[in-house]
């Protein structure tokens, strides 16, 4: 139902880098950068995605209001590495690897807090 999202940060390369090391284990990575001649908001922003379609953005001028965003793993294996990958790059601990049956019986996810304040999930809906 959703193309792509983006949302501001407060510190665009900070958040560049954090993102680009928490999303690496579920094989996101950045595929588009644009600069101020390029955005209506005449700032930077970067898409990240599985292949060539960017389907996750920040740009500058946040920071904004704390949202949740929750990433689909392909495993189990994927959302343990986020989970790891993601507090490596700053991020703080907000529920470890594991099932939530209260959402479905193969529910498998991990949240994090990013250095911006937003929940942030790796998420895997198949048995293990």
């Amino acid at each position: 139902m959703i193309d792509h999202i983006g949302f501001a940060v407060g510190d665009y390369e900070k958040a560049k880098a954090f993102y680009t090391a928490a999303l690496a284990p579920l094989g996101i990575a950045a595929v588009m950068e644009v600069g101020p001649e390029q955005t209506a908001h005449g700032g930077h922003a970067i898409g990240f995605g599985r292949g060539f379609k960017p389907e996750f953005w920040i740009a500058t001028g946040g920071p904004s209001p704390q949202m949740h965003i929750a990433l689909l793993a392909e495993d189990r294996a994927q959302v343990d590495a986020f989970y790891r990958a993601a507090l490596e790059a700053g991020a703080t601990d907000n529920g470890a690897p594991g099932l939530r049956p209260q959402y479905h019986p193969d529910y498998y996810g991990a949240f994090v807090i990013d250095p911006e304040g937003h929940n942030l999930e790796a998420v895997c809906h198949g048995p293990a």
